[in-house]
């Protein structure tokens, strides 16, 4: 589980508590904390992100087993964004083209599932957002950070969730990644759950047997 923020604040102590519901389902849950805006890039937090999935793999108790990658707000543009990569430009080799936020392919084979809860997925508007002199978004690192402008690698599933009483752009930003990456093959699905707002939208992720933590689990 990879928590919001923005970038820009909060760390894996702030939710811990959500790892009740999967737990009791008899799911190990990790949830890694990450450098923040402006000290570190998104593009940063990216790499960090993909290097704590790859350790958590690596881990014996873990070795072979599926994974479900989960991430809310900025969480869930960080989740969706290491199983994407940037389109390879005519003009660069292949031998430089390397994505350094892309995980290792025999990674890939175990992610059953990937959800974004109310996850932004298109960067560009945030350019003109009061927080971008934080972030520090620019045309190049909105095009290269963005999933919804990237290309899905291999992965099964893809659940974008959201609540009905969110604003309308987090909806717009599910439903939008929801129907590009429809057209590569991802068994997709968009679910909006009535009176549940963004910050709201999450709290059931501590009940074993709520709609949200059966979503997650079936991919």
């Amino acid at each position: 589980f990879v928590h919001g923020g923005y970038w820009m604040r909060l760390d894996r102590s702030f939710f811990s508590h959500l790892a009740a519901g999967p737990n009791d389902r008899g799911w190990a849950v990790a949830m890694p904390s990450y450098d923040l805006c402006p000290d570190v890039s998104i593009g940063d937090i990216a790499v960090q992100i993909k290097q704590a999935v790859i350790t958590i793999a690596d881990r014996t108790v873990f070795k072979n087993k599926p994974l479900i990658l989960v991430g809310h707000s900025a969480g869930g543009q960080l989740v969706t964004r290491i199983v994407s990569t940037v389109p390879v430009s005519e003009n660069t080799s292949s031998s430089n083209a390397i994505d350094s936020a892309v995980l290792p392919s025999e990674i890939y084979e175990r992610i059953a599932h990937v959800v974004s809860i109310s996850g932004l997925h298109d960067l560009r508007p945030l350019m003109k957002s009061a927080i971008n002199e934080t972030l520090d978004i620019n045309a190049s690192s909105a095009q290269s950070e963005s999933p919804a402008l990237l290309t899905p690698t291999g992965i099964k599933s893809l659940t974008c969730w959201v609540g009905e009483d969110e604003l309308t752009e987090f909806k717009r930003q599910s439903a939008l990644l929801i129907n590009i990456w429809h057209g590569f093959d991802i068994n997709t699905q968009l679910i909006a759950e009535p009176a549940k707002n963004h910050f709201t939208v999450i709290d059931d992720l501590q009940h074993k047997t709520s709609p949200i933590v059966n979503c997650i689990l079936t991919s």
